[in-house]
């Protein structure tokens, strides 16, 4: 499956340069300790602009749940549906969700509620993109209560 490849804005470059050298962050905001992703110009909760850092994650998470994609709208990605769309929650902040077609993973066979790991695919040049894929490893990690 083509994968996009990601145009860097001011707000998003940060993130994108952390993929390039295979870590995923978040931003936290150091006035109320919160993370959020995707980045945003000011914390979600308390509003704060100067308190914004980006924060390494493990990487890992559990998938929450997912769809068959069976219309995208993505051009690049047309002539590959259907696909799944998995819906990871972050094991540090299960609020933070990423989305992810988790390669390898037959189509309507997710399991949810596994472990997943981020990993790190190029797309272009000097371009690395964040996937997700299913830990080979059971036990572990357990989502908090929201």
């Amino acid at each position: 499956m083509p994968k996009p490849i990601p145009v860097p804005d001011e707000l998003s470059k940060p993130f994108w340069d952390a993929v390039n050298q295979r870590q995923l962050v978040v931003q936290s905001c150091t006035a109320c300790n919160r993370r959020q992703y995707p980045p945003q110009p000011t914390c979600a909760k308390c509003g704060s602009k100067d308190h914004l850092t980006w924060l390494e994650t493990s990487g890992r998470g559990r998938i929450q749940g997912y769809v068959v994609e069976r219309d995208t709208r993505m051009e690049p990605l047309v002539p590959d549906q259907p696909f799944n769309i998995a819906v990871i929650e972050l094991q540090e902040d299960p609020q933070i969700l990423f989305l992810s077609h988790l390669p390898g993973v037959p189509l309507g066979q997710v399991p949810v509620g596994a472990r997943v790991e981020v990993r790190f695919d190029q797309v272009a040049p000097g371009q690395l993109i964040h996937e997700w894929q299913v830990e080979n490893s059971t036990g572990g990690y357990r989502p908090r209560k929201k």
